[in-house]
């Protein structure tokens, strides 16, 4: 063997292991939705089709999923590394889980308001929260709405309704025939999937639990202790890079939905642009993160909504809401500025 041939083994040895250095380097992070991919989705799918995670030396795989309390389950398990999820529904499960060895916790707040509200057909003759009175209610079980309905229904003075459960495709469905008097759901999703049914929007009541004295938070970002002890670098880097890709999405909906349609080809692009608008104007823009800072919570609102929590869902403990919480990791207040200005 010649020294030139020596020379060139030598020189790809290196570069595999300087490759093999790199490759070390990025951290595989496996994050799993609340729910299918939809408009709201391209939070998270547009800084992967962007690649800011991969900028940010991590491996980012997103999979869509079907309830919240599902999502907190798996990253309990270690199924999972990250997620979004309601955040009552992490409440619930911390105050639940008491020995729970991983017990999530949220880093990162996405939806400042609940998305949850009761919708009913106006020619229900329903238009105010006390019209509920005696009404038959419907929503799956584990419905965000549905769950905190005795929140909402404290600070209205409702009583006696009936609740019917079933799967969530049915829920509009029923709805549409007259089977239940108003539903419970998120309201980007049912307003939209009642649309889907042939109701128009201005045929629905909508009636958001923010507007009626319900102050609960929505979703946030989660992540696993074990991967906030093993990795604390990755969980920042994650954060950053989410919060640069959240700011393309608000900016252009209409652009970031092509990186929904990308992953699932079968997304009806119009009707997923406007939940994804809606969802933005509702819960991700609304004056509450405008006053408190996009990602970040206010704390006696925290312990409030704790509270509520804790009686609503009647756990086994009281919600902890220092335990819950964990704004460590949060990136710098320039790369928080997401949203429009006014």
């Amino acid at each position: 063997m010649n020294k030139r041939h020596l020379l060139k083994t030598s020189v790809a040895a290196i570069a595999l292991t300087l490759m093999g250095a790199v490759q070390a380097q990025t951290t595989p992070i496996k994050f799993q939705l609340d729910w299918r991919f939809e408009g709201p989705s391209a939070l998270f799918l547009t800084p992967v089709a962007k690649g800011y995670f991969k900028d940010a030396k991590l491996d980012v795989t997103v999979d869509a999923g079907n309830g919240s309390g599902g999502t907190v389950t798996r990253v309990a398990s270690g199924a999972y590394d990250m997620g979004f999820a309601d955040l009552a529904a992490l409440m619930e499960f911390h105050a639940n889980n008491p020995d729970a060895p991983n017990k999530p916790v949220a880093v990162m707040m996405v939806y400042n308001d609940t998305p949850a509200s009761v919708m009913a057909l106006k020619k229900s003759g329903i238009k105010t929260p006390a019209d509920l009175n005696g009404k038959k209610l419907g929503a799956p079980v584990f419905d965000a709405g549905r769950r905190a309905f005795p929140i909402f229904s404290k600070a209205n003075n409702i009583s006696g309704v009936n609740w019917t459960a079933m799967d969530p495709p049915l829920r509009e469905t029923m709805l549409v025939r007259g089977d239940v008097d108003a539903i419970t759901g998120f309201t980007f999703t049912s307003l939209l999937n009642l649309e889907a049914r042939g109701i128009k929007a201005a045929d629905v009541v909508v009636l958001p639990y923010p507007s009626y004295g319900v102050k609960l938070y929505g979703n946030v970002i989660i992540a696993s202790p074990k991967m906030i002890k093993d990795n604390p670098a990755a969980v920042k880097a994650f954060l950053a890079a989410f919060a640069k890709g959240a700011k393309l999405v608000i900016a252009d909906p209409a652009a970031a939905i092509a990186d929904v349609k990308a992953r699932d080809g079968i997304v009806n692009v119009e009707l997923e642009t406007r939940r994804l608008k809606l969802a933005i104007d509702t819960v991700i823009n609304s004056a509450n993160a405008r006053s408190e800072g996009f990602g970040q919570v206010n704390g006696p609102r925290l312990s409030l909504m704790a509270s509520q929590v804790s009686d609503a869902f009647n756990t086994k403990n009281r919600v902890d809401a220092d335990a819950v919480w964990n704004g460590a990791f949060l990136p710098s207040k320039a790369e928080l500025d997401v949203l429009p200005k006014k």
